[in-house]
């Protein structure tokens, strides 16, 4: 978990009924596929999820400057990805 709740950003987020598209940080292509994820310095705490490899059509993925613990899952498998980010 990433603590949503907590985010320092969280437009959208934590309403269901909104286009994750619309949600901060989140920009998708004409088709709706995530082609960016930015949610630098934003609060974020946990471990970044395998999950993360469903979106197989992101390229840049920044979760710089948060409290993200643990290792980068190894096949998580993003073809797209160009830039990515986890620093602290």
């Amino acid at each position: 978990s990433a603590k949503g709740a907590e985010w320092t950003y969280t437009t959208n987020w934590l309403d269901e009924n909104a286009n994750y598209c619309n949600w901060t940080g989140v920009t998708c292509d004409e088709t709706g596929h995530v082609t960016e994820l930015v949610l630098a310095n934003n609060s974020l705490s946990g471990r970044l999820s395998e999950s993360i490899g469903n979106l197989s059509f992101i390229e840049v993925l920044d979760l710089s400057d948060n409290d993200m613990k643990g290792s980068i899952p190894t096949d998580i498998g993003l073809p797209k990805l160009r830039q990515f980010n986890m620093s602290s």
